[in-house]
């Protein structure tokens, strides 16, 4: 039995990999045996896959390591397991490494291209324990922010998210106490290494109580109209599953068949977690997903809204990915462009929602992609909280809602409506990445 320092009985056993390399340790590492070849090639692979980014990128860091080795490396990726095999001309050496659970940290992820690209030009002087110590600085790199910033991020995201849905300043200052302590809540569980569905379903009923609690204060003093109660559900689109949805396509389109299934079993398991508690939030407290109320603001005016509150929202999204505001600055510029892009050709064209969202994850994949070439973030660190704004996660919630109550027929339409939009996010990602990226889009 293994016991963490609070006295629970651990799940997952810590590896003690600077142990299990003490006998090589002052190795240069291209010297040292297979055997500790293929544990720093793996060690590379878990932090990889650890920060949420997808199988192609985690096999991609893999080889590299493994070529400048002098091994040969094949490896079978999920969401949170590597099983894989590193073989020379004599011997093979096959290992299995697991993962406490799954998250996304962009920085962390920055950290580990940069590290696998110096390992490239200076690995053949790097000594065993070198290596060991470089990866534990990344592995052990705490979050950039707090609970209470993590807070105000999607405080600040949701309420810009609700906004581009329709909602107004009633709907987003209520939006924004809810969303804010939601997802404080969740961070805070979380950090207790509490279950990811215990810290997920109570920050979804924190912030869909905080909105109702804001907005009947609102009636009651002010005389607030009760119909902005609809705008509860931008309070719980903190909870949208982006990373794994996005990066379940990418890999899919890769024919990395068991980490794209995984990748889209989990994202959807949460949006059900999610949807599910704000439903009986809703029933408890006779909240409707109503429609908004309008705005009374012409074309050109909500056009010229929409690019900051799109700034906003992504910005916010990327920072709870633990994104540095540097690149959560770039992604909200990328998605400025690419979420209003896709808003105005919904308002002044006759195109469907899905094939806007098409051209708006395709428009965030090619700027991301130059911008990766500019300044060196890894373009899923930009892509992903770009066009998680684009996500439908009202229609999701109104999906579940109506089937909830038993309206099958309007349940499904926004369910398909959803699925559409859905399919098309990664879609627009993936086309992207075939006209930028010649390595990505050939099959080898």
């Amino acid at each position: 039995m293994v016991e963490t320092n609070d006295g629970l009985v651990a799940n997952h056993m810590q590896i003690p990999w600077r142990e299990l390399a003490d006998k090589e340790a002052n190795n240069l590492v291209v010297n040292a045996s297979l055997k500790e070849k293929t544990i720093i090639v793996g060690r590379v692979g878990l932090i990889m896959l650890s920060c949420g980014t997808g199988a192609w990128r985690v096999r991609e860091a893999m080889n590299t390591m493994a070529r400048i080795l002098k091994v040969y490396c094949s490896a079978d990726i999920g969401l949170i397991s590597i099983s894989y095999t590193c073989f020379d001309d004599v011997n093979s050496y096959t290992e299995s490494l697991s993962l406490k659970s799954s998250g996304v940290n962009t920085d962390k992820l920055t950290n580990m291209q940069q590290f696998v690209t110096m390992f490239q030009n200076e690995g053949a002087f790097l000594k065993v324990k070198d290596v060991h110590r470089l990866l534990d600085r990344i592995d052990a790199k705490k979050g950039n922010y707090t609970p209470i910033l993590l807070g105000l991020a999607a405080a600040l995201a949701c309420c810009s998210f609700v906004f581009l849905l329709g909602g107004g300043p009633v709907e987003m200052l209520c939006t924004f106490f809810g969303a804010g302590l939601g997802n404080y809540i969740r961070a805070k569980m979380n950090g207790k290494h509490l279950t990811m569905f215990a810290g997920l379903a109570a920050g979804v009923a924190v912030a869909c109580l905080t909105y109702l609690i804001f907005s009947r204060g609102l009636e009651l003093l002010f005389h607030i109209n009760v119909a902005h109660e609809a705008g509860y559900i931008g309070a719980m689109l903190f909870a949208i599953p982006g990373f794994p949805f996005i990066t379940s396509g990418l890999d899919l389109a890769k024919s990395d068949m068991r980490s794209g299934i995984e990748r889209l079993i989990h994202a959807i398991s949460i949006i059900v977690i999610a949807t599910l508690v704000g439903w009986l939030v809703a029933l408890a407290s006779d909240l409707k997903p109503d429609s908004f109320l309008p705005l009374g603001l012409g074309p050109w005016l909500i056009c010229l809204f929409r690019i900051p509150a799109s700034f906003c929202g992504v910005f916010g999204f990327s920072v709870m990915f633990n994104s540095p505001v540097k690149m959560a600055a770039t992604a909200g510029l990328i998605g400025a462009v690419a979420n209003t892009l896709r808003l105005e050709l919904v308002d002044l064209t006759p195109l469907p929602a899905a094939a806007a969202a098409f051209i708006g994850a395709l428009t965030a994949g090619i700027l991301a992609s130059l911008f990766h070439k500019r300044m060196g973030y890894p373009r899923i660190s930009l892509t992903v909280p770009a066009i998680v704004i684009m996500v439908p996660g009202l229609y999701m919630y109104r999906a579940m809602y109506y089937i909830g109550v038993g309206n099958i027929s309007n349940g499904a339409q926004w369910f398909v409506s959803a699925m559409m939009i859905v399919l098309c996010l990664p879609l627009g990602l993936i086309v992207a990445r075939m006209l930028m990226d010649r390595d990505w889009r050939h099959a080898g």
